[in-house]
């Protein structure tokens, strides 16, 4: 098992940065790879970013590429997505989730989930 709490949320403005952060809890951390997702209501988790168990890989879905980085301290037992360029279409509900498949991009490949975070960018 595994627990996963994100903070770094909150209100900006387009054009601008959020840094979220996900702590993790429980078993060894470096075990799992992790992922960030986002959730708007009415509609299905979309996948954001992924990230291997060492951090030596990753993979971001096109509507963030080039503007959100995903990273990882394994001796933090963090991982983060740093969000710059914020767009409106930007405000949603971030979750961070662990234990996917390599690389995993759809959100029931993943076991254990955060409470979520929300992120809004003003336009």
């Amino acid at each position: 098992q595994i627990q996963l709490v994100e903070s770094g949320g909150g209100l900006v403005q387009a054009g601008g940065s959020l840094r979220l952060s996900c702590a993790a809890s429980g078993r060894s951390f470096s075990r799992y790879g992790m992922g960030w997702f986002r959730q708007t209501p009415g509609k299905e988790r979309e996948f954001v970013a992924s990230i291997t168990r060492s951090g030596g890989s990753t993979v971001y879905a096109d509507s963030v590429k080039g503007r959100f980085t995903i990273s990882r301290d394994n001796a933090k037992d963090t991982v983060y997505l740093q969000m710059n360029s914020l767009k409106p279409e930007d405000t949603a509900v971030y979750y961070c989730a662990a234990d996917p498949p390599y690389l995993g991009a759809k959100w029931y490949q993943y076991n254990y989930w955060g409470q979520g975070t929300q992120v809004t960018v003003s336009s």
